[in-house]
């Protein structure tokens, strides 16, 4: 099933979604990978505010390359999700709904979508250059020191994403091999 979505992510707007969905996002959505994550997480552990109010807002794991003139972005593709498996329970906690990225997550990520009742998406590794074409608009708001993984505010337009983990914490990878496993064993 294809499904269009506009950010931010309100549970009632994710609750339905399953795992395998295909999925059209577009509004706004920000960027952060490890290093941004780590600054986060420091900055709580300070007592600090975050550069963003991150309730039912959505972070792509990505580190775009330099924009060619007249673009908005460059290659945009996902980064390996589980380097961000420390920190995005913690997020999750705060508010944070979604997740765009490539990749198994842990188990401690998947009780925290569960509990908080959040999702987590997969962007087409290989497909970088496509993914950017739907970054309409892109702005730094935090962390410009840390170049490509940087904080970006950015906007995008119908982007292409799969349910990978959905609200209840079906897992798209599991279900998969499952059914793989259950056909070659028909055979």
């Amino acid at each position: 099933m294809e499904v269009r979505l506009q950010t931010p992510l309100t549970e009632d707007k994710i609750l339905n979604l399953k795992a395998g969905d295909s999925v059209l996002l577009s509004g706004v959505i920000y960027s952060a990978r490890d290093a941004a994550h780590k600054r986060l997480i420091d900055l709580l552990v300070e007592g600090k505010e975050l550069p963003l109010d991150i309730k039912d807002e959505t972070i792509y794991y990505v580190g775009p390359s330099p924009a060619k003139p007249g673009k908005v972005i460059g290659s945009a593709g996902p980064t390996t999700s589980y380097r961000m498996d420390a920190y995005a329970p913690t997020l999750m906690d705060l508010g944070l709904r979604g997740m765009i990225g490539k990749g198994a997550r842990n188990g401690e990520v998947i009780d925290a979508i569960k509990r908080n009742k959040a999702i987590y998406f997969g962007a087409i590794g290989g497909a970088a250059a496509l993914i950017g074409k739907s970054i309409i608009k892109s702005e730094i708001i935090a962390y410009e020191d840390l170049g490509a993984e940087a904080i970006r505010r950015m906007e995008v337009k119908d982007m292409p994403l799969v349910v990978i983990i959905d609200s209840k914490g079906n897992n798209l990878y599991e279900i998969g091999q499952k059914q793989y496993l259950d056909s070659i064993n028909k055979e």
